[in-house]
C-alpha cells in the first residue's frame, strides 16, 4: 500500500510515518522504481504498536529495542522486563505527583486561612515564612517524570486556563 493509504489507516500523518522510516522503527518499506514507498498489511500494526507504546511512555529508543524486525520474533523476557520496569517508573511518578499534590493543598489551606485583620502582602509573607521554616519533603520531579505524561497531561498542567495576574487573599 501506499503512504497515503497507509496514514488513513492509521491516522498517523504521512510526515510521522516517514520519520519512523528514517529512524529505523518501520523497516519494512520497499521502494518502487518510481521512488514511491509501498508498505506491506504489517505496516499498520507496527505503527499501531509504535503509538501505543508512545502512549504508555516509551521513548523511541525504547521501543526500537522492544520492536522485533518480524512481529512473529518476539522477546518475551526484555518485553515482559521493560512493561515490568516502565508500571514501576509510573508508580514512582504517581507517587511523587501525588506528594506535591499534598503539599500544593497544603499551600492553598494555608493561604486561604488569612487572619481577618491581615492584608494579601502581609498574608503572602507569612505563607513564604511558613514554606521556608517547613520546607516540604523531597517533591523533585525529573524529565524522566514529565516525559511519562501524555502529551494532552502536560498542557492541561502547564496550561490550566488563561493566564490572569492575580493577588494573594
Amino acid at each position: 500500500m501506499k503512504i497515503g493509504d497507509l496514514a488513513r489507516k492509521t491516522g498517523l500523518a504521512t510526515s510521522k510515518i516517514r520519520f519512523y522510516e528514517r529512524i529505523g522503527l518501520l523497516k519494512t518499506v520497499d521502494r518502487r522504481p518510481n521512488g514511491y514507498r509501498t508498505y506491506p498489511p504489517q505496516a499498520v500494526m507496527i505503527l499501531g504498536l509504535i503509538t501505543t507504546a508512545q502512549r504508555a511512555g516509551f521513548t523511541l529508543d525504547e521501543i526500537r529495542v522492544l520492536l522485533p524486525s518480524d512481529l512473529t520474533h518476539w522477546d518475551h523476557t526484555a518485553l515482559m522486563d521493560a512493561l515490568t520496569r516502565k508500571v514501576a517508573d509510573i508508580e514512582a511518578l504517581q507517587a511523587r505527583l501525588a506528594q506535591s499534590k499534598v503539599h500544593l493543598l497544603h499551600l492553598i489551606e494555608d493561604i486561604q486561612a488569612r487572619p481577618a485583620d491581615m492584608d494579601c502582602a502581609a498574608n503572602a509573607h507569612r505563607v513564604l515564612t511558613n514554606i521556608i521554616t517547613e520546607p516540604p519533603g523531597d517533591l523533585t520531579v525529573t524529565s524522566d517524570d514529565i516525559r511519562l505524561l501524555d502529551k494532552t497531561d502536560r498542557r492541561q498542567s502547564v496550561n490550566s486556563g488563561p493566564r490572569k495576574k492575580a493577588a494573594l487573599p
